[in-house]
């Protein structure tokens, strides 16, 4: 069947001194001018005023003289003052989009995402069940994009078809190879678009019985094991002494901006997909990690970090799991907006992108069975 793609921002991605023009500038429309002072205090919205000069008063320089010197002063030109929140860059580098939540309910899979509040939704995800005619083998894949929606939008539609040609030509023992030359051919050919952005991944290649999960940046997935918790990817930040290590021995530096460790003060994730002014040090290479689906696993979450930067893994899996096991009718839909609405309650203010999936009708027993 066809992949379903949709839509669905991070703050991951700051811009950087350098490698960003000024957004702010005399001749743009978002310059603003103030006016000499009133009794008033300033209002906390933005207004524009006119610029230029005003002539002060005429003044006689000798009172005791018949003919009067009359002089003119002037004003200086009024100092420019960007009279906005701390947030006001940030927030107008961001594209307009109505779009504000997307749901899916397939077969033995349910996603839904919510646009934060920091701006137009980045997020982008990936469902394909029935590969090569296989009801039992699946991809998944959620997209969180940073700079732009562009690199989520084109790693969701074009990185399973970059990694089941790369598994055409290697044995199944080679299954963590082809995953990982995927991600690097997926990112080889957004670069070459020339569009600035990224965006972080994380999938679940579902084949023969197996769960191959791989992620490059800070989305995550999250496996139920019986009721328990476990992590199946680690976020990759700027602060994990590998990745940072990494970064500092390629020429790069890792500093913290406001408590969020940054690569060279712009980014706070080490890996994704696209980021072109940061390749040197922003990788695509994907972490694998493979599990063998048995009866004891029960559910998977893929989630955007806006529902783990609130949401402990165990917490997600005990909200998830009342919807998924030991009832008749699991509600995989209603799982993921339950996760999201706790992510929100706690003050998330960014994209918010959840994928629950079912794993039993996966499991090895069934596979070999069938």
């Amino acid at each position: 069947m066809p992949c379903a793609v949709a839509v669905t921002n991070s703050p991951v991605f700051l811009p950087s001194p350098m490698f960003r023009k000024p957004m702010i500038s005399p001749s743009s429309s978002l310059s603003l001018h103030h006016t000499a002072p009133t009794s008033s205090p300033p209002s906390s919205s933005l207004h524009k005023h006119t610029n230029g000069y005003s002539e002060g008063p005429t003044i006689n320089c000798d009172s005791n003289s018949s003919s009067s010197v009359v002089l003119k002063r002037k004003r200086p030109a009024r100092i420019q003052i960007p009279f906005a929140p701390l947030s006001f860059v940030d927030e107008i580098a961001k594209p307009d989009d109505n779009l504000s939540e997307i749901d899916e309910e397939g077969e033995e899979y349910s996603v839904y995402c919510k646009r934060g509040k920091r701006g137009a939704m980045e997020d982008r995800y990936s469902a394909v069940v029935g590969l090569q005619g296989d009801s039992k083998q699946a991809f998944f894949g959620v997209f969180d994009g940073h700079g732009g929606a562009k690199a989520a939008e084109f790693s969701a539609k074009n990185l399973n078809r970059n990694i089941m040609s790369e598994l055409a030509d290697k044995h199944e023992d080679e299954i963590a190879d082809a995953v990982r030359e995927g991600y690097l051919a997926t990112n080889t050919e957004f670069l070459k678009e020339d569009i600035n952005g990224g965006t972080c991944c994380v999938t679940a290649l579902i084949r023969k019985g197996n769960l191959i999960v791989s992620n490059a940046g800070d989305c995550r997935a999250v496996m139920s094991r019986n009721g328990v918790a476990e992590a199946l990817t680690s976020d990759h930040k700027p602060s994990r002494k590998d990745e940072k290590d990494r970064i500092e021995g390629m020429g790069g530096y890792v500093d913290s901006r406001n408590g969020v460790w940054r690569i060279q003060g712009s980014l706070a994730v080490s890996r994704a997909i696209g980021d072109k002014h940061l390749t040197k040090w922003v990788i695509a290479e994907p972490e694998t990690r493979i599990v063998n689906i048995r009866p004891d696993c029960e559910f998977l979450i893929l989630a955007s970090d806006g529902i783990w930067d609130m949401v402990s893994n165990q917490e997600a899996i005990d909200v998830v799991r009342p919807f998924c096991v030991g009832i008749e009718k699991p509600d995989l839909f209603s799982a993921c907006k339950k996760l999201v609405g706790l992510s929100t309650t706690r003050g998330s203010y960014d994209d918010m992108s959840v994928m629950v999936i079912r794993l039993p009708r996966f499991s090895s027993l069934t596979y070999n069975s069938s």
